[in-house]
């Protein structure tokens, strides 16, 4: 995987001074092109005219749950069953494709960075796949965020989360939103409430919203 080509994300440029930026994840099967309409809408609002937004997009890889065949993706998914951990303790999670996937998360922000945005002016966020990278990205960051935030996410890596943290912990004070259906069919509502739970003891502070 780690001669994968990826595309250029997709750059939304603030119509005023820039002066924070949003990176947004999209989830399995998606890319950066299927959230430019809410990016466009979210621009549209005064107070946003001075965020930039990156939408990146997955390289294709083979997933498992879609009987080995090439889609986009963070991460290496086995089964939905995967999914259906109420600890979110999976043991067969891809632990290379994540970690491949921060590092190329943490290129995005650090390009941003040498752009004269300071790290804590920049939000990571996501959608499904995608949120779960950014809350992981984000927690596990050797640079200070804006904030996090996951929507249908889950926490990636649980068993071994507290030990990937770094020890001065950057982020154990920075928002995360965390937001999810309870019907969702595919990443289980009971999976993110045990992520929120579990992030809650260790002292960050989430915002946990419902949706019917």
């Amino acid at each position: 995987m780690s001669s994968i080509r990826r595309a250029a994300p997709m750059v939304f440029t603030p119509s005023g001074r820039h002066t924070a930026t949003v990176i947004f994840v999209h989830g399995l099967g998606d890319s950066g092109h299927g959230w430019a309409d809410a990016v466009q809408q979210w621009q549209g609002r005064n107070k946003l005219n001075e965020v930039k937004f990156i939408l990146p997009h997955a390289p294709a890889i083979p997933i498992t749950m879609n009987a080995g065949f090439q889609m986009p993706g963070w991460f290496d998914i086995k089964s939905i069953d995967a999914l259906s951990h109420a600890a979110g303790t999976a043991p067969d999670e891809d632990e290379a494709g994540i970690e491949l996937s921060r590092a190329y998360i943490y290129s995005l922000v650090q390009a941003e960075v040498a752009a004269g945005i300071s790290s804590d002016r920049i939000v990571l966020g996501g959608f499904s796949q995608g949120g779960a990278m950014s809350i992981f990205a984000g927690l596990t960051a050797p640079f200070k965020l804006g904030g996090i935030v996951g929507l249908s996410s889950w926490l990636l890596l649980n068993r071994t989360f507290k030990d990937r943290v770094p020890a001065e912990g950057l982020n154990r004070d920075t928002p995360i939103f965390m937001g999810h259906g309870d019907r969702d069919p595919l990443v289980l509502y009971p999976l993110a409430q045990a992520s929120e739970k579990k992030l809650t003891e260790l002292g960050y502070k989430v915002t946990f919203k419902t949706y019917p």
